[in-house]
């Protein structure tokens, strides 16, 4: 693998928009989240005690198996990816949702897993407030995401927050996205992708000059 990029942020920041958008412009290979076929996930919404830990192992799994993908390919940019998987796996454990012992066993298997995979040229994380996040979530109308109390979101943003601060993976890129509507052509999309362009050819082997 060339180089992957990956975009991260919290549920409804734009990562799949934005990630259909820079790939359509850079001709990147696009690994979307694996979130439509999941079927844990709307049962998970409804019942977190019980499917937490199968919910968690099923992504770790999923992109794990992405990242391997990438690996056979040049250039890739990923719709959140392994390495921010474990934000989730804490709020669970913090809410206690997740036991213990089932978050020391997924961590574990991350761990191994990120010994076996290569670290993304740049992490582009969109940083967005919880009030804009729940209106974005709800003009998506994903039923099972409606029902979700807002402090959840609060607590998942604050995870976000503490996670992206101390990420010290690779080069990284934070976008203020409260104030940018990135998803139709204009000022707003412009700016955002011209951020992670300059970003990128800062670094040494930029996918953009190779």
């Amino acid at each position: 693998m060339d180089s992957l990029i990956c975009i991260d942020g919290v549920v409804g920041a734009g990562k799949t928009t934005l990630g259909e958008i820079f790939c359509q412009k850079h001709h990147f290979t696009f690994f979307k989240e694996p979130v439509d076929n999941n079927p844990l996930l709307e049962r998970f919404y409804h019942d977190q005690e019980r499917y937490s830990f199968p919910t968690q192992i099923y992504f770790l799994n999923k992109r794990f198996r992405m990242l391997k993908e990438a690996q056979k390919m040049g250039t890739c940019l990923m719709d959140r990816s392994i390495y921010g998987d474990v934000i989730f796996a804490k709020l669970l454990l913090l809410e206690a949702k997740m036991s213990q012992e089932e978050f020391e066993l997924y961590e574990e298997l991350l761990f191994n897993m990120l010994e076996h995979v290569p670290r993304p040229k740049l992490m582009v994380y969109l940083e967005i407030n919880v009030d804009n996040a729940i209106k974005r979530i709800a003009e998506r109308g994903r039923e099972y995401e409606q029902i979700v109390p807002k402090k959840y979101w609060e607590l998942l943003n604050q995870q976000y927050q503490a996670y992206f601060d101390a990420y010290n993976f690779s080069e990284i890129v934070v976008i203020d996205v409260n104030e940018l509507d990135f998803r139709q052509q204009g000022q707003a999309q412009n700016q955002v992708l011209e951020l992670i362009e300059q970003k990128l050819l800062s670094i040494k082997n930029s996918p953009l000059l190779v």
